[in-house]
């Protein structure tokens, strides 16, 4: 929920569903940053006997804009490809598959990863550059590298007689590649936590319903993705390979500390389906047709109108949709919804700032002491990543709202509470650093879901997401 089916179209369409970016200095490695994009969302782990893969008709792509123009500098991109061992056996596997070259694993997919620079990435492959977008005057020359090819994916995470040992799997499924660089490709349990049966019935939030337009008693939140998986594309990169000077910048006021990360997802722009001799084929450029930066975005603050619009802009384009940001319907229902409770965001009428700073351009210095991600005047969804802040011992779930600079909206972690951190900042709490004459409501700062991230949706280790649920153990009902 993220980003998940947030979009009519690409809620037909989940390869290319970008459903969460994650953006973070890795706390075991705290000279790379770690970076994750995950699709396919909301997968139920008996998915067989066609399992969840990526797409072999889709162009995967993780952005980072390092000077702040709005544009990627530096973009790292995904090609799959899907292999048979025996097209003519209706099974995805005909026995355990203890490693990833077993001969009894049927349906095996590799893939690329390619690094791309330049001075606006997104027109790799696309027709970005050629008049497409406004906000582009040229085609600037890029630079590529290809830093591996057919890298093995794991498989789906079956259950105990097809996967005996996942996690040996998903370890396996880590590849090294040159200079220090990790990448996972592949099936994982979702991080993200999200009560989506409640906060779709009319913004209700289970532990204050009471106070609700329609009440009902106050109860704990429910977390609807606690058993589904995700297909997850991760890197773990140093940090000097994506700063603009090659630093690994200390001083977290140094305007080379921030780095604006989204990700993206790209269709070919003609497909033809001759069914009579079930053939398909693409061509044209890559035309982009899903895109993530911050979480709840799309979700929340874009109309349902524009939202398929949305999805197939760049960032640096964003300035068009700032009304959403400054004036979000979000914070205008809340006190509708919520009689009596809100008084004080119902009366602020004011353009947002803050959400402004926090979505658009990263916060300036000033507005909390010892941090900034500012990443200049250009309004671009995109997580901005301070590498300067360090990794903490003593993480809180809610971020730069719990004094925890290191979470979001400081890049964002595995484990952030985002529905929770945002729900705060558009009822007002965040108001309060730009106009010192704002109180929040007493309520604001206490808005939450009522849940907590499970311990096993978690490891330690790079990609930090845990191994998939298996569908033998957890079943659909």
């Amino acid at each position: 929920m993220s980003s998940h089916r947030e979009a009519p179209e690409i809620s037909k369409d989940p390869a290319a569903d970008n459903a969460d970016v994650y953006a973070f200095v890795s706390p075991d490695r705290p000279d790379t940053v770690t970076l994750i994009s995950n699709f396919v969302p909301l997968q139920d782990p008996p998915g067989g006997p066609n399992f969840f893969e990526f797409g072999d008709d889709v162009l995967y792509s993780i952005y980072i804009d390092n000077d702040g123009d709005g544009d990627p500098e530096i973009s790292y991109v995904f090609r799959f490809s899907t292999r048979l061992r025996d097209p003519n056996t209706f099974l995805y596997n005909t026995g355990p598959i203890t490693s990833l070259g077993s001969p009894s694993w049927n349906k095996r997919q590799f893939y690329s990863v390619t690094r791309v620079e330049g001075g606006d990435t997104t027109t790799y492959g696309t027709t970005n550059g050629t008049g497409a977008h406004k906000h582009h005057h040229h085609h600037a020359k890029l630079k590529t590298k290809v830093l591996g090819r057919d890298l093995a994916c794991p498989p789906c995470n079956i259950g105990p007689r097809s996967t005996p040992n996942y996690p040996a799997l998903g370890q396996a499924a880590v590849h090294s590649l040159s200079d220090g660089v990790k990448v996972f490709a592949g099936q994982r349990t979702d991080g993200f936590y999200v009560d989506l049966g409640a906060i779709f019935d009319l913004a209700d939030l289970r532990p204050f319903q009471n106070l609700h337009l329609i009440p009902s008693a106050a109860a704990a939140g429910v977390d609807a993705t606690k058993t589904l998986n995700i297909h997850t594309i991760a890197l773990q990169i140093p940090i000097s390979h994506l700063t603009s000077d090659h630093s690994t910048p200390k001083n977290a006021m140094s305007k080379h500390a921030v780095l604006g990360v989204w990700s993206a997802a790209s269709r070919r722009k003609v497909r033809m389906i001759d069914k009579a001799n079930d053939e398909r084929a693409e061509s044209g450029p890559w035309v982009q047709v899903s895109r993530l930066g911050n979480p709840l975005v799309n979700e929340v603050v874009i109309p349902l109108g524009h939202k398929d619009k949305w999805n197939t802009l760049y960032p640096a384009g964003d300035k068009a949709f700032a009304k959403h940001f400054e004036h979000p319907e979000l914070a205008k229902l809340l006190p509708v919804l919520y009689p009596h409770v809100f008084p004080n965001l119902a009366a602020l009428h004011k353009a947002r700032a803050d959400l402004v700073a926090i979505l658009l351009t990263g916060l300036p210095a000033g507005i909390v002491p010892g941090f900034q991600n500012n990443g200049g005047k250009v309004l671009a969804d995109q997580l901005r990543l301070n590498v300067a802040i360090p990794p903490t011992s003593k993480p809180s779930i809610y971020g730069l709202l719990g004094g925890d600079a290191a979470g979001f909206p400081n890049g964002r972690r595995v484990f952030d509470d985002v529905v929770s951190i945002e729900l705060r900042a558009f009822a007002g709490v965040t108001y309060a650093l730009v106009d010192k004459t704002y109180k929040p409501d007493a309520a604001a700062g206490k808005l939450t879901e009522g849940l907590m991230p499970a311990s096993n949706r978690y490891q330690s280790t790079f990609p930090y997401l845990a191994p998939p649920l298996d569908g033998f153990d957890t079943p659909s009902s």
